[in-house]
């Protein structure tokens, strides 16, 4: 039997917050979200230069940006409004890794205004940034799609990693790396990057040593093609968390020490131990960090039993997108044996608007608050404004049991004021 995934709040707790701010609302964990960081830090203490780039787009708020730039963290951003964000917070130059595809001119114009670290996605995108900005930067990156598929057999986790990069849309082939570096470097770059992704939400210690190896051997064989200075690798993002309670977690350390495994067995030998790492995590760092807080306001018993809560797709949109599975707790019930049959629904005009279908729970009662868990990441930021519901707000749980409004809900003035009434 594995055991149930335990909410990082107390009903008690919840009792007290929920007077204050009305669900539903996203909750992080402050506490939680630091001691992660700094144990990913340890995992590859062993590379100077190593920096972990969060990635903007999972948890897009000042208060948890700036929460990551005191433990050391930069951004990894792929939008205009991402670079701004992270300007605001504080982060300037090489602490931003600007990686984007389809890009405007006026992004990569604001990318290199603030120092960015530049990762093109496209061969053709070296003539487009040279017009856009009218130089190339000295330092400079690539993404990396080596095309086909991309698998990890059988791992010792008893998990398969598959993907398809194939069918991708991101990043250069291998014969465009050389040829791109080759032409940067003729346009004035001096310090080069590669970077790759290769597989999403993996539960695997083996992805991202598998990646390093892909990675560090191509950066051997360019540096011999072209010559070109490779100073960064990036290993981009890709290490998952377990959604469900019987998911093995990964282990961050032994992740570190088998990517440092590569490290010296590729890198060292060819002459470039001094080549620093990035990381791009954003699931990992805080996807287990963060949960819906939401109230159960209805019950239908029909051909099912529903469960109505005040919370929607709108507040978290990954179950009703592809069918994701969160973990449901009923605060208060969490010893309570799970002998009901449940679909937990939201309010939107959409059928697929439920949290979890045929999910075993406690007994549900009208006015129990429910916890999602695994929020903190690509939860509130995938939000939407169908059938005009409102964006929740955002509160942090401080190290200290506090609370801390970081981002209010949204009003009906807020959904009207980008709208033209003639």
């Amino acid at each position: 039997m594995y055991p149930l995934k335990q909410p990082f709040v107390t009903l008690e707790q919840l009792q007290e917050i929920t007077k204050q701010y009305p669900t539903p609302f996203h909750l992080y964990d402050e506490k939680g979200i630091r001691e992660n960081v700094r144990k990913l830090r340890q995992a590859f203490a062993w590379n100077p230069g190593f920096r972990e780039f969060f990635a903007v787009k999972a948890t897009p708020n000042p208060t948890i940006l700036k929460v990551l730039r005191e433990e050391g963290c930069g951004t990894d951003c792929s939008s205009l409004t991402e670079l701004m964000l992270s300007h605001r917070c504080g982060f300037t130059g090489k602490e931003i890794m600007f990686s984007s595809n389809d890009t405007p001119a006026e992004e990569f114009r604001l990318a290199a205004q603030l120092g960015a670290t530049i990762n093109l996605d496209d061969f053709t995108h070296i003539d487009f940034l040279k017009e856009s900005i009218g130089y190339i930067p000295e330092t400079i990156s690539c993404r990396f799609n080596p095309g086909g598929t991309f698998t990890i057999g059988e791992s010792a986790e008893g998990f398969q990693v598959m993907d398809n990069p194939g069918e991708s849309k991101y990043g250069f082939t291998r014969e465009q790396l050389t040829e791109g570096f080759r032409k940067l470097k003729a346009m004035g770059a001096k310090r080069f990057g590669i970077h790759a992704f290769l597989a999403s939400n993996t539960l695997s210690n083996q992805y991202y040593p598998t990646l390093a190896g892909i990675l560090f051997r191509t950066a051997v064989e360019l540096r011999e093609e072209t010559g070109c200075d490779i100073q960064f690798i990036n290993l981009s993002g890709g290490i998952g968390i377990p959604y469900r309670p019987e998911q093995p977690a990964n282990d961050i350390l032994a992740i570190g020490e088998g990517v440092r495994k590569q490290y010296e067995e590729i890198l060292v030998p060819a002459g470039m131990g001094k080549v620093a790492l990035c990381t791009e995590l954003g699931r990992f760092l805080l996807g287990p960090y963060g949960c819906l807080v939401t109230k159960v306001l209805h019950f239908k018993h029909t051909y099912k039993e529903y469960v109505g809560v005040d919370a929607c797709a709108a507040n978290l949109m990954r179950p009703a997108m592809y069918g994701a599975y969160h973990h449901i707790t009923v605060m208060g019930k969490e010893d309570a044996p799970c002998d009901h049959k449940y679909d937990v629904t939201g309010s939107l005009c959409e059928n697929n608007d439920k949290f979890a279908v045929d999910r075993m729970l406690p007994e549900v009662q009208i006015g129990d608050l429910l916890v999602i868990h695994d929020t903190g990441a690509h939860g509130f930021s995938m939000g939407y404004n169908y059938n005009g519901r409102l964006r929740s707000a955002e509160v942090l749980l401080r190290e200290d049991g506090s609370t801390k409004l970081i981002r209010r809900a949204e009003t009906p003035e807020d959904y009207f004021a980008t709208m033209v009434f003639d």
